[in-house]
């Protein structure tokens, strides 16, 4: 639901951002306000999945230029894990596999040290195991992936799954999913989707990376941004998901040959 009135949780002005010395963004600007969801949509190679990145702190991507607050913090300053603690989480595309580290107690440490910063009390195992079983039913998952190594053997639809339910236990301000549609069949993508949908609300944020409609059908977003050559080319409702899936991204080389890239 849009809100003009709510207060912002994520703010970016013209962040620039490399990899190898090879710019990928190049001026990006969003305001991200409580309670809404934003999907963002473009080509391979628009740079989608390096925004993501760069807002969780991957050390591979340098910032050259830009800003980005996260509520009153300069979320540039922080070592990724400080980021995840203060209430921003990503759901990755491709999810990694941790042999040997079990996925229950992964889900416990990690849930600890986000209560630990909002000064709630560590919970013990047992009172870890009930909170757990509980959202289980969000992602309707088998709890036998609990005693699992993390993702391990995990099908693309099982690993979405347990990034969802990563979301549901440390209830992120700004969760941040990229391409969470990516490989996923109808059932897996309902459940998901409906995992998302429950979680969100009027004090939280989505942003949604994704190429495709199907996901908007069943995660409604309130704004959707088409990103090319690093940056938001055009922004507005759903009706432009709709727009895109009709025609394409036919427009974007006329649209960015009136828009030079800016140079920091």
């Amino acid at each position: 639901m849009i809100r003009p009135d709510a207060p912002i949780l994520l703010e970016i002005q013209g962040l620039h951002a490399s990899v190898d010395e090879q710019p990928i963004l190049n001026g990006v600007n969003l305001t991200i306000r409580a309670g809404e969801i934003h999907a963002v949509m473009g080509r391979n190679g628009s740079g989608k999945s390096t925004l993501s990145k760069v807002l969780a702190g991957h050390p591979a991507y340098t910032v050259t230029a830009g800003s980005v607050r996260y509520q009153d913090v300069n979320l540039l300053e922080l070592e990724p894990e400080q980021r995840a603690r203060i209430g921003l989480f990503l759901g990755f595309q491709y999810p990694v596999e941790i042999p040997g580290v079990s996925n229950l107690e992964f889900l416990r440490v990690a849930t600890n040290a986000r209560r630990q910063e909002r000064g709630d009390d560590e919970l013990d195992t047992f009172a870890f195991e009930d909170l757990v079983r509980e959202r289980l039913n969000v992602v309707q998952m088998d709890p036998a992936f609990l005693e699992r190594s993390v993702n391990q053997g995990f099908s693309g639809g099982e690993k979405k799954r347990n990034e969802i339910l990563q979301m549901a236990l440390l209830e992120p301000l700004v969760a941040i999913l990229d391409e969470t549609d990516s490989g996923l069949d109808i059932d897996a993508l309902r459940i998901v989707a409906s995992g998302v949908n429950q979680l969100a609300g009027p004090h939280t944020a989505t942003l949604l990376i994704t190429h495709y409609q199907r996901l908007l059908d069943l995660i409604t977003p309130d704004f959707v941004h088409v990103m090319a050559a690093g940056r938001i080319l055009r922004s507005g409702g759903k009706e432009l998901a709709l727009e895109l899936e009709r025609t394409g991204y036919d427009w974007v080389d006329a649209e960015l040959a009136r828009q030079p890239v800016e140079v920091p």
